[in-house]
């Protein structure tokens, strides 16, 4: 037995170099490309459960703050079948402490009834842990202005 526990040590030992320890910006980018991921896929209720439970959304559609499950299902209620897309084209993190990170940055949103023309956009999202897992607590998303004021 002390053999084999010396053989495994050894291995994970030669493997250490290789190994890829994801820290908050890893992680938080993960939530967001899964997010996007998600969106395009028109997954509603898999796209609700990557946010926090008490999470606020201002959408880019919505003249409303959508605030916690109830209201991001309601805001995402014609999401299935849509054939709408999200691509993440510029992307920023910010590493406020180990349990939270902000991701801002630039996507192209594109729906299938509007023959796929591209929605140029803008997001904030604010990535947190709750008890081990990465969520969305805050998104802020809006139109790209055409021209710079």
């Amino acid at each position: 037995m002390m053999a084999f526990a010396r053989v495994l040590f050894a291995i994970l030992v030669i493997m250490a170099p290789g190994l890829v320890i994801a820290g908050p910006a890893e992680e938080a980018n993960a939530v967001i490309d899964r997010w996007s991921a998600t969106y395009s896929a028109n997954d509603r209720d898999a796209l609700v459960k990557l946010y926090t439970p008490d999470a606020i959304l201002l959408g880019t559609t919505s003249p409303i703050v959508s605030k916690g499950t109830e209201g991001l299902q309601k805001y995402f209620e014609a999401l299935p079948g849509s054939g709408r897309k999200n691509v993440i084209t510029e992307r920023y993190t910010i590493v406020l402490n180990d349990d939270a990170v902000v991701g801002t940055g630039l996507y192209t949103f594109s729906r299938a009834a509007e023959n796929d023309t591209p929605r140029p956009s803008r997001f904030t999202m604010l990535v947190v842990r709750r008890e081990g897992k990465w969520m969305i607590a805050h998104h802020h998303s809006s139109p790209r202005a055409e021209t710079r004021q």
